[in-house]
């Protein structure tokens, strides 16, 4: 059975968590935005002019001037037409997919997506068509067997593992079937590409205007550090979306107080070189302490995932490493597939060298494999 625990101090790479002081190997807030002062500063600010509750949905009278400023900014930022605005990644997965196809058409997802996107599929009514991880050979094969409208949809950086979606190739396949391509760059946007721009921008794709038929969503409660997640691409889609999208026509509006303090974040995104300069030295760190653990998996993101087989040693591992103050979860099935229980570990530009260097001392102790 899965536990929570309950923080007593803010988000951070040092926190009090159950009564304990913790080191934090665990959060998604992997450019430390989440206590900045200048981002409470903004939210604060936000909520003295404009009060704490949207009251609405926002086609009905929930939408305010913060809103259409950061939705501007947004799409500013990536070079896009447009960007809409919901109230979580999870439910801006199912708009996106939900309000572009539905019965008669396909959605084809890459096997090792987040589950909102899987739900999404579903709950579209369309057929949904799944290919291994990662290859387009085999995304193609399943689009030679779609029928009505086609979507391919795929993680950015995926989550559990930490790698990314060869987005070349899934574009080509999207451009030569006229298939809609949605990326989830939840774990990409603010981390990867010039000005934080995400997956695509790392990749050296998409350096004007993106093809229509290109959608991205973003969550803004990972490295913006605020709450809250946006679709953004061309005009075309991103209307039909405003208009037919159940998750954004049916709730209500976040706070505009926290527009106003993503407005503040992204700003700091986007002048955040030296953040991403931060977690990109600690992941070297990381690596290159546990380099010889051969159950590290491949990855250039934050997402550092120590795969140790077994669900209940990850257990083990994890509750052993909390006895020494160091916060890192135990992820295993159905999560993740069987036999492929780990550790993950993922870093953040709020961590110190000293704090990295703990962890690996703890982790070589703890783990045979990673002893030399």
């Amino acid at each position: 059975m899965r536990r929570g625990v309950t923080a007593q101090t803010p988000q951070g790479a040092a926190m009090q968590i159950d009564g304990q002081p913790m080191l934090s190997f665990c959060s998604n807030d992997y450019l430390g935005l989440a206590n900045h002062p200048q981002i409470v500063a903004a939210l604060a600010a936000g909520a003295e002019r404009w009060g704490v509750g949207a009251g609405a949905a926002h086609l009905i009278n929930g939408h305010f001037e913060p809103h259409a400023e950061l939705e501007t900014a947004l799409a500013g930022w990536l070079r896009v037409d447009r960007a809409l605005l919901f109230s979580t990644g999870y439910m801006a997965n199912l708009a996106v997919v939900g309000g572009l196809v539905g019965r008669g058409d396909t959605v084809i997802a890459d096997r090792l997506n987040h589950a909102s996107l899987v739900d999404a599929a579903q709950l579209s009514g369309a057929k949904l068509l799944r290919y291994r991880h990662n290859d387009p050979e085999d995304c193609a094969r399943q689009l030679a067997r779609a029928r009505g409208t086609r979507m391919i949809v795929t993680d950015g950086v995926f989550s559990m593992d930490g790698d990314a979606a060869p987005l070349a190739a899934l574009l080509e396949l999207a451009e030569r079937h006229d298939a809609w391509l949605v990326i989830d760059d939840a774990h990409g946007f603010g981390v990867w590409g010039a000005g934080g721009r995400g997956t695509l921008r790392e990749q050296g794709l998409c350096p004007g205007s993106p093809p229509e038929r290109l959608l991205q969503v973003g969550t803004l409660g990972k490295a913006f550090g605020t709450a809250g997640a946006f679709i953004a691409g061309a005009q075309m889609p991103l209307e039909v979306l405003r208009q037919r999208a159940r998750p954004y026509l049916f709730t209500t509006a976040a706070p505009p107080a926290l527009a106003v303090a993503t407005q503040a974040s992204l700003q700091l995104i986007q002048q955040g070189d030296d953040l991403r300069a931060a977690w990109r030295a600690r992941v070297a760190q990381l690596r290159t302490g546990l380099a010889d653990h051969p159950g590290l998996l491949a990855s250039a993101t934050p997402i550092q995932p120590l795969v140790v087989g077994s669900a209940p040693e990850s257990i083990r591992l994890a509750e052993a490493l909390k006895a020494e103050g160091l916060f890192v979860p135990a992820i295993r099935p159905p999560t993740v597939p069987p036999n492929s229980a780990r550790l993950r570990i993922t870093l953040s530009a709020s961590h110190s060298e000293a704090m990295v260097d703990t962890l690996i001392a703890a982790l070589r102790a703890l783990i045979p494999q990673a002893s030399g």
